[in-house]
Formats: C-alpha cells, sequence, structure tokens
C-alpha cells in the first residue's frame, strides 16, 4: 500500500492513472508524465495560494479540467457527462423527460440543433434543423461541452428557458423564451396509402430502448402492403444497436455497418438474418436524418436493400462508448469511427440521396417542419411514392436491380 501526502499527489495518481500509465502498486514520483503535467500542477498550486477568492471549489475545478483535457481532442462527441446529466441521459433513453424536445450536436464547431422533435414546445416555438444556438440563459456556448448544453436546457415541466438562436439569413440572434414540458417519444408512426398498398413508417429515434421492437410490430402489420416507405427524416440518431436490429429485419446476408478503431482495425457487423421484409423500400432521409439513421440508410443502399430519397444527411459517424465514472458522472468516448457496408467514410459529408429533392430556398423552411405538412405538400413524400409505385410494379422487387 502507498500513502499520498497531498491533494496534488493524488491529483498527479489520478492524472496519470487515467491516461493510462500502471502504477504497479506505488506512486510514480517522477518520470516523463510528470513532467508533462507538471506546467498544469504549478498552475493548481497557484490557484490554491495565490486567487483572489480563497474558498475554491475543488470538484468544479477537477470537472473543468476534465473538460479542457476532452476540448484539446477537438472531438465533440467525446465528452464528459456530470452526475445528474447522465441521469438524464438515462431517463431520455426510456422515450421519457422533460425538456423542450431537440436533437442538438456539432456542426461548424457550433452547438446547433438538429431537429426538433415533432410535436413539441422547440417545434412549436419555430425552432429549425440548422439553427445555431449561441447561448443558453445567457451563457455562451461557444467552446461548451454538448451534455452541458442539454443539461442547461432541460429542467422541471412548465419551466422556462432562454435561448439564443442565430440562423441563415438572419442579421442579428433572436432570442426564443420556450416553456418546457414533459416530452414523450414516440419512435414510431405509421400510415397506409394507395388504399394499403404502400405502407409508411416514420422512425423518430433510436434513443428509445424500444425503438426496434416498436418498428418490427409496425413492419410485421405492414405484411399485407407491396412496398414500404421508411420515413427517417428529422432523426437524430441514438443506439447502434437499434440500427442493427432493424437493418436486421430487411437484410439476408450482408454487412450492417463497419467500425475502424484506433489501430485501424476493422470489424464488420453483419445481419443476425431475421428478415421479415422481402418488397420493394425506398427511405426518406434529409440534413436532420444523423448517426444511427445514417448507419440503417446506408445499409440499406449498400445492400441493394432500398433508394434513398430526400436530401443530403447530416455527417455523424462515429461510435461512442459510455464509461460510468466512481462519482455517478461517465465518460462518452469515442472509440471508432463507422463506415458504410461498402467501405465509405460518411463523416462530415453526410449521405447523398440516390434521388435528391432540391427544395427551392424560399420554401426550405416550412419543408422542414414535418408535422404540419400536408402529405400532398411534402415533395420529398410525393417523390418515394412516385418511386415506389414504379417499384412495385417492377417483378424483380429489389430497389437497386
Amino acid at each position: 500500500m502507498f500513502r499520498l501526502k497531498s491533494w496534488r499527489q493524488l491529483l498527479l495518481v489520478v492524472m496519470i492513472v487515467s491516461l493510462g500509465v500502471s502504477l504497479y502498486g506505488k506512486v510514480i514520483a517522477q518520470g516523463e508524465m510528470e513532467r508533462k503535467l507538471e506546467t498544469y500542477l504549478q498552475v493548481l498550486d497557484i490557484l490554491k495560494s495565490d486567487y483572489v477568492e480563497k474558498n475554491l471549489d475543488d470538484q468544479k475545478l477537477v470537472y473543468g479540467s476534465i473538460r479542457g483535457l476532452l476540448s484539446a481532442l477537438e472531438d465533440p462527441y467525446t465528452r464528459f457527462v456530470e452526475p445528474k446529466a447522465y441521469k438524464e441521459m438515462q431517463m431520455r433513453l426510456s422515450g421519457s423527460y422533460s425538456g423542450i424536445g431537440i436533437y442538438i450536436g456539432m456542426k461548424n464547431e457550433q452547438i446547433a440543433v438538429i431537429a426538433p422533435i415533432a410535436g413539441t414546445p422547440a417545434e412549436k416555438a419555430g425552432l429549425k434543423t440548422g439553427d445555431r444556438i449561441i447561448s443558453i440563459e445567457g451563457k455562451a456556448t461557444k467552446d461548451m461541452a454538448l451534455d452541458e448544453a442539454v443539461s442547461l436546457i432541460r429542467g422541471p415541466a412548465g419551466t422556462k428557458v432562454k435561448l439564443s438562436i442565430a440562423r441563415k439569413g438572419w442579421k442579428e440572434p433572436k432570442d426564443y423564451e420556450i416553456a418546457r414540458a414533459k416530452i414523450e417519444i414516440k419512435p414510431v408512426e405509421t400510415k397506409m396509402f394507395d388504399d394499403g398498398n404502400v405502407a409508411y413508417i416514420k422512425l423518430n429515434t433510436f434513443e428509445n430502448l424500444h425503438s426496434a421492437q416498436e418498428f418490427e410490430k409496425a413492419l410485421r402489420k405492414a405484411q399485407l402492403a407491396e412496398g414500404l416507405i421508411i420515413d427517417l427524416r428529422n432523426n437524430g440518431g441514438g443506439l447502434l444497436q437499434a440500427a442493427i436490429d432493424i437493418g436486421s429485419m430487411f437484410i439476408d446476408r450482408g454487412i450492417i455497418v463497419q467500425t475502424v478503431d484506433r489501430d485501424g482495425r476493422r470489424e464488420q457487423i453483419e445481419s443476425t438474418g431475421r428478415v421479415l421484409w422481402r418488397k420493394p423500400t425506398l427511405v426518406l432521409i434529409n440534413e436532420a436524418s444523423a448517426s444511427a439513421s445514417e448507419i440503417l440508410a446506408g445499409a440499406l443502399r449498400d445492400n441493394k436493400i432500398a433508394k434513398l430519397v430526400g436530401a443530403h444527411s447530416f455527417g455523424k459517424a462515429s461510435v461512442q462508448n459510455v464509461r460510468r465514472l466512481s462519482d455517478g458522472s461517465a465518460l462518452l468516448v469515442t472509440i471508432a469511427k463507422y463506415l458504410t457496408p461498402n467501405g465509405e467514410d460518411i463523416h462530415k459529408k453526410g449521405i447523398k440521396p440516390d434521388m435528391e429533392i432540391v427544395i427551392p430556398t424560399a420554401e426550405a423552411e416550412a419543408e422542414l417542419n414535418l408535422t404540419k405538412k400536408k402529405d400532398a405538400d411534402d415533395k420529398q413524400l410525393q417523390k418515394a411514392l412516385e418511386e415506389i409505385r414504379l417499384l412495385i410494379r417492377n417483378t424483380n422487387g429489389r430497389a437497386n436491380e
């Protein structure tokens, strides 16, 4: 057993362990790692002894240090989550939480709205895909971690949060004060077209633990239809396993996704072969389709199951692992990036649809607000219906053959 003589030595040990140096039962007092950390430790010593505010919050210093360490990676998806925010993240997986109902992500090093969730306060207030969040409750979001932003936006139902929003075409940001509410994320919505001949399944999220199960129920109910449209628009992604499970409902033999780790090793994740649908299929995507949505879209496209209709997707292709820490906080660390089955790297580039529906600038804002649009006015959906009818008449019954 070794005995630590100061908070400084304790912090040094913690940092050395966190950076992957083995201790083998004793404190490493000197060495390469300590020399590299010496400047940092000097700064801490100065703050503890000289800073004008005597009673510094040690936990705040430690958490801030961790965030600074992670920011040096320049990877917005590797992030530290404080205990409260981690509990909220787990609640979100259950499909219910209190907030305003938006997916957020990093776009051009700025926290941005990936998509408002249908029927939520965020959508009703008029937030749009691509909106940049400049501040939350007056706190600037520059250099803010994603999960800190999420924690600030969420809160008890009935309370309000103030966001400063910048939008393309605006000269100045505008403030939105939005009342929080209980958010119930319904993972799947369904419709039938052409007197039941075309089934439509809108998958709203992959974050809900029951997304794949709910999709399977909808798919089984659609068995009498001759064609299927899967709508992944405004779906900000979520659990990788959900994308794999849903992809396996269509792909008999084939790769769902490839991952590449830090050593360049590739792993090919294959379908489980639980195929439930072999009829013509089309997938709708847009600029708010991200992460798991892009995995599923890429898998169905590359395996010649479906063509893609709509707009260029978001471009988030990194795989995170959640590591729970001793104080109830967590580290979300990027452990790999994913490629489509054909080996395409879509990170920061997105997936280009086979049939791109270019929306005139004047109509773009309205087009993204899918819940308030009539089906007849939805140009992307109408194109998908037109194409699926052609595919149904195609005796081959496969989209890309």
